[in-house]
């Protein structure tokens, strides 16, 4: 069974969110605190993590950063879910490798289907081929792995999916609305400056030690292209 953690102060929030997720088939664990969700995620290793930023003792960006520090537990689909509603907040939270952001108040059930889309794409596969080669970048579909020139990659499953929808089409150029329409699977409000904020992290990981961008390349007033060749 799916194990989903929701972590929030707000123990009225856990019980709506615990409730219809579970109406739903999720085994639901929960946590009102910082350091409680980070000791039950090193132990039951849960599926998904919906996780509120303002926690006591660590906050959610705190945690998300150990969360992808933790070579153990950086698979771990992160939907944000919180009160602050600035766009720059969402940037931090993108920028630290959450998968989604929702802002309270919520509506449970958009909460269920944002759990459902983002395990979806966790979990893959995406598409008939089973490899995507180009170049040194190596996607492997059915174990939802990348590699590049033989070392593993840890990428979050947003960003994995971003890089597919790419590598399936080198050279071919995505605008922002595509990219959420074809890798995302469903609309955000305000996502296509997101978008943004993970093909920035998925550069990072890319070009580790380059100067300039080796596989994702920006076409200005467009959007986004992957070079090399299969």
């Amino acid at each position: 069974m799916t194990q989903i953690l929701v972590v929030d102060d707000d123990k009225q929030i856990v019980r709506l969110v615990r409730s219809y997720l579970e109406q739903e088939g999720f085994q639901v664990l929960t946590a009102y605190d910082g350091e409680t969700a980070l000791h039950t995620l090193r132990r039951e290793r849960p599926d998904l993590l919906v996780l509120d930023l303002m926690l006591p003792d660590r906050d959610g960006w705190e945690i998300t950063r150990l969360v992808r520090g933790d070579e153990s537990l950086a698979g771990t689909p992160i939907i944000m879910l919180t009160a602050r509603v600035e766009d720059s907040d969402k940037m931090v939270g993108f920028e630290l490798g959450a998968d989604d952001y929702i802002t309270k108040p919520f509506n449970p059930r958009e909460v269920v289907a944002r759990v459902k889309a983002v395990l979806r794409r966790a979990s893959g596969p995406l598409t008939p081929a089973h490899v995507l080669q180009l170049n040194a970048l190596r996607l492997d579909l059915d174990r939802h792995q990348v590699s590049l020139a033989g070392q593993p990659m840890d990428l979050t499953p947003t960003e994995f999916d971003l890089l597919v929808n790419l590598a399936e089409h080198p050279g071919q150029v995505f605008t922002r609305l595509q990219l959420i329409e074809n890798a995302l699977g469903y609309g955000y409000e305000g996502m296509e400056r997101t978008i943004d904020t993970h093909i920035k992290n998925l550069r990072k990981k890319l070009d580790v030690g380059q100067d300039s961008p080796l596989y994702i390349e920006t076409v200005y007033g467009v959007g986004y292209r992957l070079r090399g060749s299969p």
